[in-house]
Protein backbone atom coordinates (compact mmCIF):
# COMPACT_ATOMS: atom_id res chain seq x y z
CA UNK A 1 0.00 0.00 0.00
CA UNK A 2 1.63 3.59 -1.13
CA UNK A 3 0.81 6.66 0.72
CA UNK A 4 1.14 10.38 -0.84
CA UNK A 5 4.68 10.53 0.30
CA UNK A 6 5.85 6.90 0.02
CA UNK A 7 7.21 6.12 -3.77
CA UNK A 8 5.82 2.67 -5.01
CA UNK A 9 8.82 0.66 -5.61
CA UNK A 10 10.30 0.60 -8.89
CA UNK A 11 13.69 0.66 -9.21
CA UNK A 12 13.73 2.04 -12.51
CA UNK A 13 11.63 4.81 -11.82
CA UNK A 14 13.43 5.38 -8.58
CA UNK A 15 16.61 5.67 -9.91
CA UNK A 16 15.44 7.81 -13.02
CA UNK A 17 13.71 10.16 -10.17
CA UNK A 18 17.22 10.27 -8.10
CA UNK A 19 18.62 10.87 -11.44
CA UNK A 20 16.57 13.67 -12.14
CA UNK A 21 16.37 15.84 -8.74
CA UNK A 22 20.29 15.54 -8.76
CA UNK A 23 21.07 17.03 -12.36
CA UNK A 24 18.42 19.81 -11.55
CA UNK A 25 20.47 20.12 -8.18
CA UNK A 26 23.84 20.24 -9.56
CA UNK A 27 23.13 22.18 -12.64
CA UNK A 28 21.62 24.89 -10.20
CA UNK A 29 24.06 24.97 -7.35
CA UNK A 30 26.78 23.19 -8.08
CA UNK A 31 28.90 20.23 -6.53
CA UNK A 32 29.60 21.89 -3.57
CA UNK A 33 26.33 23.51 -3.49
CA UNK A 34 24.60 20.23 -2.50
CA UNK A 35 24.51 17.20 -0.71
CA UNK A 36 22.96 13.51 -0.98
CA UNK A 37 20.46 14.20 1.61
CA UNK A 38 19.00 17.27 -0.36
CA UNK A 39 19.17 15.14 -3.57
CA UNK A 40 17.24 12.34 -1.97
CA UNK A 41 14.80 14.44 -0.39
CA UNK A 42 13.89 15.67 -3.56
CA UNK A 43 13.65 12.57 -5.49
CA UNK A 44 11.11 11.53 -1.96
CA UNK A 45 13.80 8.79 -1.40
CA UNK A 46 16.10 8.09 1.44
CA UNK A 47 20.06 9.35 1.38
CA UNK A 48 20.74 5.74 2.07
CA UNK A 49 18.94 4.56 -1.29
CA UNK A 50 20.91 7.09 -3.40
CA UNK A 51 24.04 5.53 -2.34
CA UNK A 52 22.56 2.46 -3.11
CA UNK A 53 22.19 3.16 -6.49
CA UNK A 54 24.94 5.21 -7.18
CA UNK A 55 27.28 4.56 -4.68
CA UNK A 56 28.60 8.01 -3.49
CA UNK A 57 27.69 11.73 -4.15
CA UNK A 58 30.58 11.71 -6.47
CA UNK A 59 29.19 8.72 -8.50
CA UNK A 60 26.48 10.34 -8.86
CA UNK A 61 27.76 13.61 -10.12
CA UNK A 62 29.54 11.61 -12.49
CA UNK A 63 26.50 9.83 -13.78
CA UNK A 64 24.76 13.51 -13.76
CA UNK A 65 27.50 14.55 -16.16
CA UNK A 66 27.53 11.31 -18.32
CA UNK A 67 23.94 11.79 -18.81
CA UNK A 68 23.72 15.75 -19.39
CA UNK A 69 26.71 15.79 -21.90
CA UNK A 70 25.42 12.82 -23.70
CA UNK A 71 22.90 14.88 -25.63
CA UNK A 72 23.80 17.26 -28.34
CA UNK A 73 22.98 20.80 -27.26
CA UNK A 74 24.95 22.74 -29.29
CA UNK A 75 27.46 20.84 -31.17
CA UNK A 76 25.69 18.07 -33.25
CA UNK A 77 26.32 14.70 -34.18
CA UNK A 78 27.25 15.13 -37.48
CA UNK A 79 26.51 17.94 -40.35
CA UNK A 80 27.57 18.88 -43.11
CA UNK A 81 26.88 22.80 -42.13
CA UNK A 82 29.20 22.02 -38.71
CA UNK A 83 29.50 25.77 -38.33
CA UNK A 84 26.96 27.22 -38.67
CA UNK A 85 24.46 24.68 -37.03
CA UNK A 86 26.65 24.82 -34.18
CA UNK A 87 25.99 29.04 -33.90
CA UNK A 88 22.84 28.66 -33.78
CA UNK A 89 22.55 26.11 -31.55
CA UNK A 90 24.27 28.33 -29.40
CA UNK A 91 23.14 31.47 -30.02
CA UNK A 92 19.14 30.10 -29.50
CA UNK A 93 20.99 28.23 -26.54
CA UNK A 94 22.26 31.63 -25.28
CA UNK A 95 19.00 33.76 -26.31
CA UNK A 96 17.83 35.97 -22.90
CA UNK A 97 14.74 33.76 -22.19
CA UNK A 98 16.58 30.53 -22.93
CA UNK A 99 16.32 27.69 -20.41
CA UNK A 100 19.37 27.99 -18.55
CA UNK A 101 19.83 24.67 -16.95
CA UNK A 102 21.83 22.25 -19.18
CA UNK A 103 25.60 20.90 -18.99
CA UNK A 104 26.93 24.45 -19.57
CA UNK A 105 25.61 25.42 -16.21
CA UNK A 106 26.59 22.33 -14.74
CA UNK A 107 30.55 22.83 -15.94
CA UNK A 108 30.38 26.39 -14.34
CA UNK A 109 29.11 26.16 -10.90
CA UNK A 110 30.88 22.54 -10.14
CA UNK A 111 34.33 23.32 -12.04
CA UNK A 112 36.16 24.98 -8.77
CA UNK A 113 35.80 21.65 -7.08
CA UNK A 114 39.00 19.89 -8.44
CA UNK A 115 37.40 16.63 -8.42
CA UNK A 116 34.29 17.40 -10.08
CA UNK A 117 36.33 19.06 -12.68
CA UNK A 118 38.25 16.11 -13.65
CA UNK A 119 34.64 14.48 -13.97
CA UNK A 120 33.60 17.22 -16.21
CA UNK A 121 36.47 17.08 -18.12
CA UNK A 122 36.45 13.07 -18.84
CA UNK A 123 32.69 13.69 -19.70
CA UNK A 124 33.33 16.57 -22.52
CA UNK A 125 35.91 14.25 -23.67
CA UNK A 126 33.77 11.46 -24.15
CA UNK A 127 30.69 13.50 -25.49
CA UNK A 128 30.80 16.98 -27.06
CA UNK A 129 34.83 16.32 -27.09
CA UNK A 130 34.99 13.68 -28.97
CA UNK A 131 31.63 14.45 -31.52
CA UNK A 132 32.86 17.74 -32.37
CA UNK A 133 36.41 16.03 -32.86
CA UNK A 134 34.82 13.31 -35.29
CA UNK A 135 33.03 15.42 -37.16
CA UNK A 136 36.43 17.82 -38.35
CA UNK A 137 38.58 16.64 -41.13
CA UNK A 138 41.57 17.14 -41.80
CA UNK A 139 45.10 17.51 -38.98
CA UNK A 140 44.40 18.55 -35.30
CA UNK A 141 41.12 17.49 -34.83
CA UNK A 142 40.98 17.27 -31.32
CA UNK A 143 43.01 20.15 -31.10
CA UNK A 144 40.78 22.94 -33.51
CA UNK A 145 37.75 21.35 -31.83
CA UNK A 146 38.43 21.93 -27.85
CA UNK A 147 39.71 25.82 -29.28
CA UNK A 148 36.05 25.15 -30.38
CA UNK A 149 34.89 24.37 -27.22
CA UNK A 150 36.69 26.93 -25.94
CA UNK A 151 34.58 29.49 -28.08
CA UNK A 152 31.24 28.05 -27.48
CA UNK A 153 32.14 28.25 -23.62
CA UNK A 154 33.28 32.04 -23.75
CA UNK A 155 30.37 33.21 -25.92
CA UNK A 156 27.79 31.61 -23.92
CA UNK A 157 29.87 33.00 -20.48
CA UNK A 158 30.42 36.13 -22.27
CA UNK A 159 26.58 36.52 -23.31
CA UNK A 160 24.53 34.55 -21.08
CA UNK A 161 26.35 34.51 -17.75
CA UNK A 162 27.60 37.88 -17.75
CA UNK A 163 25.53 39.29 -20.25
CA UNK A 164 27.49 41.81 -21.71
CA UNK A 165 25.43 44.32 -23.79
CA UNK A 166 27.12 43.87 -26.93
CA UNK A 167 26.43 39.57 -27.20
CA UNK A 168 23.40 39.99 -25.16
CA UNK A 169 21.72 42.51 -27.24
CA UNK A 170 22.92 41.41 -30.52
CA UNK A 171 20.41 40.72 -33.10
CA UNK A 172 20.87 36.75 -32.66
CA UNK A 173 21.09 36.99 -37.06
CA UNK A 174 23.75 39.23 -37.13
CA UNK A 175 25.53 37.21 -34.25
CA UNK A 176 25.13 33.79 -35.90
CA UNK A 177 26.53 35.08 -39.23
CA UNK A 178 29.91 35.56 -36.67
CA UNK A 179 30.14 33.39 -34.66
CA UNK A 180 29.65 30.96 -37.91
CA UNK A 181 32.63 32.47 -39.08
CA UNK A 182 34.81 32.24 -36.51
CA UNK A 183 33.84 28.37 -36.05
CA UNK A 184 34.57 28.00 -39.80
CA UNK A 185 38.16 28.68 -39.07
CA UNK A 186 38.24 25.88 -36.70
CA UNK A 187 35.64 23.51 -38.62
CA UNK A 188 37.31 23.73 -42.02
CA UNK A 189 40.28 21.96 -42.94
CA UNK A 190 43.73 24.19 -43.68
CA UNK A 191 44.80 23.42 -47.26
Amino acid sequence: MTTATTRPRDAGNTRQAILDSAITAFTRHGYDGVGVREIAANAGVTAMLVNRYFGSKEGLFAEVVDVSFAQPTVVPRRSDHLAAETARALIGRTAPDADHLGPFALMLKSAANPRAAEIIRAGIEKHVGARFADALQGAHAQERAELGLALIAGVWLTRRIIGTRGLRDADPQTLMVYVTRMLETITEPSA
